[in-house]
């Protein structure tokens, strides 16, 4: 009777793993619960945010001395990075508001320098030479794709820790991966360089590529994007050729 039992219980157990490999075969790792992405790109990334703000002109800085805002992005990083070092994961909701904070006052430093650079040049202000012009015209830039990066990274499907988690079903961006499954990894799931890549593309080309926004606030971001790529890319190229005339 006992060793009936015991190969009863067998066989339930050897079904039950079955029927988990075949759940997760069946449902995409992005869907499912999942390991943390490593920490270490997006904070490289943000660093070189950081280093971009300090080459900026006074004049485009919002708040002085000029590492005030960098040293509190800094403190906010580092901040991170003590929370969930190896890892983004989800531990505490402090990290959340750290990340969205830090994502925050990033946006708003570029965003000021972006919106006194366009002042500068419309009023035929600013920068008297080419090189410098199109120097500054390039940090903004960059910062801007990595500024809608952070944001793109950490609000799809509410953010990299519920990600994780696999708490939410649909997706606000559609990446290639999703749609064609047989050409990625079974484990494959966005992580931040996807997010900065899409940011780079919709930059550069003014709309999306190969990643669809499906929510509401991704297309009005990609569009806010856009547009103010639009409008800095114009603007110093005209006023450089103006210089150089």
């Amino acid at each position: 009777m006992n060793e009936d039992m015991d190969d009863a219980r067998r066989r339930l157990a050897r079904i039950e793993r079955l029927w988990a490999t075949g759940e997760r075969e069946l449902v995409p790792a992005w869907r499912r619960a999942t390991r943390g992405e490593p920490r270490w790109t997006v904070t490289v990334v943000i660093l070189a945010a950081v280093a971009l703000q300090l080459t900026l002109p006074h004049r485009l800085i919002l708040l002085h001395p000029a590492w005030a805002l960098p040293a509190l992005e800094l403190v906010l990083l580092a901040a991170l990075i003590a929370g969930s070092p190896r890892r983004v994961e989800p531990r505490t909701r402090l990290l959340r508001s750290l990340g969205l904070t830090l994502a925050g006052v990033i946006s708003l430093a570029n965003g000021w320098a972006a919106v006194r650079l366009v002042a500068d040049l419309v009023n035929g202000r600013g920068e008297h030479g080419a090189v410098p012009l199109l120097l500054t015209g390039g940090v903004i830039w960059v910062t801007n794709v990595i500024v809608f990066a952070l944001w793109y990274w950490e609000w799809d499907r509410g953010g990299p820790m519920a990600r994780v988690r696999g708490q939410r079903q649909y997706a606000d961006f559609l990446f290639t991966q999703m749609q064609s499954p047989q050409v990625a990894p079974p484990d494959w799931e966005p992580a931040f360089l996807d997010y900065l890549y899409l940011s780079f593309t919709n930059a550069t080309a003014f709309s999306p590529t190969d990643v669809m926004p499906l929510s509401r606030w991704s297309k009005m971001l990609m569009m806010l994007q856009s547009s103010v790529s639009l409008v800095t890319v114009v603007l110093v190229v005209a006023r450089a050729v103006n210089i150089l005339k």
